[in-house]
């Protein structure tokens, strides 16, 4: 099938179903999951398709983002192999900020009980679960909780990030690529997670692969302002190579 006839095939079914999926399309059509995804950009660029986390919906569907608890039972096996890998990454005695998401909440669970080391995070439920080690010194930033995400943003949010020089931030995203940046649906997110960048000496991204070239509305940074990118195996080698040539180091696990 060419990619022409293959790109109307993906319009139809995602007109029929409301909502399409790269993995399983990958399946479908016999093709890599990279193959679906630049079908998807393509028809995406087109205007006839919207891309989401993880897949497609019709152009004129209404604004379409997941809530935590779908997130979560997303690509569960890459995102506790991605959180594991991650605990390198926490300074013994040291200060990290823990951005709001699905793969950091893995992160957070994996978390040693005698961890010692200074946690900001303005993510309701990573705050929770933390509250409960002796060895963390935890710091809860405030601002309006918004409901899909359990996070707090705007103005209150900010400040307090603005005032914070941490180690490491573990960062989330709901898509990334070389061109289109680090992206998420919601400016108000999106300002907070700009914010938090600049608030740490090491940015480490948490995404697993099903989020390369995925491109959302709100733009919060470039993948060159990330120092190690963590992801699954199922970002190809080639894709891979083309972060690392930002400067970042790239750890598939």
């Amino acid at each position: 099938m060419y990619a022409a006839e293959r790109q109307q095939e993906i319009l139809r079914l995602a007109r029929e179903r409301g909502r399409v999926e790269v993995l399983s399309l990958a399946e479908e059509f016999q093709v890599t999951p990279e193959t679906v995804r630049r079908d998807l950009k393509t028809l995406d660029r087109g205007g006839v398709i919207r891309r989401v986390h993880g897949g497609a919906i019709p152009a004129g569907s209404l604004a379409f983002e997941p809530d935590l608890a779908e997130r979560e039972t997303t690509q569960a096996e890459a995102k506790e192999r991605i959180a594991k890998a991650a605990l390198a990454e926490i300074p013994n005695g040291g200060s990290v900020i823990l951005d709001a998401g699905s793969t950091t909440g893995r992160l957070v669970a994996a978390f040693p009980l005698d961890a010692t080391v200074t946690v900001v995070t303005h993510a309701l439920p990573l705050a929770a679960r933390l509250a409960e080690y002796p060895g963390i010194d935890l710091h809860l930033v405030g601002g309006r909780v918004r409901h899909r995400t359990r996070a707090a943003v705007d103005s209150w949010a900010l400040r307090t990030y603005a005032e914070i020089n941490a180690d490491v931030v573990f960062l989330a995203t709901n898509g990334f690529s070389v061109e289109g940046g680090l992206t998420t649906p919601d400016l108000a997110e999106s300002a907070v997670k700009r914010e938090i960048i600049s608030a740490a000496r090491r940015v480490v991204l948490l995404a697993d692969s099903s989020k390369f070239e995925q491109d959302h509305f709100a733009r919060f940074g470039g993948v060159a302002q990330l120092d190690l990118l963590i992801t699954d195996v199922g970002l190809s080698e080639e894709s891979a190579e083309s972060v690392e040539r930002q400067g970042v180091e790239v750890a598939r696990v």
